[in-house]
């Protein structure tokens, strides 16, 4: 299989829905003629022409809407939010719109949209291009969650998710897009920046929407996180020699309660991980439920490890994300509780 970037990943994915189905329409600032401002739709519109692939105005709210009613009426529009701090305007065409068309309509109509966007800090972006909202998504009731963390799973759920007859929120963490990059020019790359290549079939397949991987076997302790946050946790448990299980939630609507609650039982001792601020982020929900299905298992409090509870820090970028060293002290909290 060839080795590809997650960008080139979900190019694969775009290109073979594409021309698979016509049906399937991609569209979003800058995503034709200029290719996307990451290049994720590189060479999509010289393929496959302007009426598959469409150029729009920077109006977030309108090009959900008009997705939506592309989608009702039997298209399979992808949307691109150029970047996941631009998504806010376009809330309530997915929260009151998307979201309870299926409900409200009584499963008269749907429409079957996947809204990519790229998520997550790393490219010194600042405060209104680094933000990480995808636990203010998972509220909402009627819209799928996902968020890759590698370049095969980025394909495989992005064919799955433009499939599937629901609305889906598909978060795309850029630091780990297209190769290491530590925020400082002229410095070397921070190490557990490094980017994942790996092997991606060229054709068509799918990963299931619904269901975490274990990226790591261990038996002391679970960690729970998802995107960016695997590479920094498996830095972080090798640097305190822990035979930690890693759990990539991948989708967190709908969540995999049983595989992640299956290691918890088996290891007893859990941290959580993730990018966004800690209050209401969704270690939380992971956390709650954790504790409800597994009270009895459990040695120790489980552990949250987050990003500060402050607006995203421009000149603080990689003391704001929790490192292999933040991850590693909440792992030792966890270990060394009795």
């Amino acid at each position: 299989m060839p080795q590809m970037n997650m960008i080139q990943a979900l190019n694969s994915a775009m290109d073979i829905m594409l021309g698979r189905d016509p049906n399937v329409v991609i569209m979003g600032e800058d995503v034709g003629f200029f290719g996307g401002v990451f290049r994720v739709t590189d060479g999509l519109q010289r393929k496959y022409g302007e009426h598959r692939v469409l150029d729009t105005p920077i109006a977030e709210g309108a090009i959900i809407g008009a997705a939506i009613g592309m989608g009702v009426n039997g298209l399979r529009p992808v949307a691109e939010v150029q970047f996941a701090d631009y998504i806010y305007p376009a809330c309530d065409q997915i929260f009151s719109e998307l979201a309870r068309l299926r409900y409200r309509s009584a499963g008269e109509f749907w429409a079957p949209v996947t809204v990519r966007t790229p998520c997550g800090g790393g490219i010194r972006g600042g405060q209104t291009h680094s933000q990480s909202p995808e636990g203010i998504f998972t509220h909402v009731c009627g819209v799928k969650v996902v968020m890759p963390a590698n370049p095969y799973d980025a394909k495989g759920l992005l064919i799955a998710s433009i499939e599937d007859d629901d609305p889906v929120v598909f978060f795309e963490p850029k630091r780990i897009y297209n190769g290491p990059f530590d925020g400082e020019p002229n410095k070397p790359a921070v190490p557990w920046s490094t980017h994942p290549k790996g092997e991606v079939p060229e054709g068509y397949y799918t990963v299931p929407i619904g269901k975490a991987e274990v990226v790591r076997k261990g038996s002391q302790v679970t960690i729970v996180t998802y995107g960016t946050m695997i590479y920094v946790c498996e830095a972080a448990a090798r640097s305190l020699g822990l035979d930690a299980e890693i759990i990539d939630v991948r989708t967190m609507v709908p969540l995999d309660v049983d595989t992640i609650c299956t290691s918890v039982k088996k290891t007893g001792r859990c941290l959580i991980a993730h990018e966004a601020t800690r209050f209401s982020g969704f270690g939380a929900e992971l956390s709650a439920t954790i504790q409800e299905e597994c009270f009895w298992d459990l040695e120790a409090p489980i552990g949250r490890v987050a990003g500060w509870d402050t607006p995203y820090p421009h000149a603080f970028e990689w003391e704001y994300f929790p490192g292999p060293a933040r991850v590693a002290t909440g792992l030792r909290a966890v270990m060394e509780t009795p």
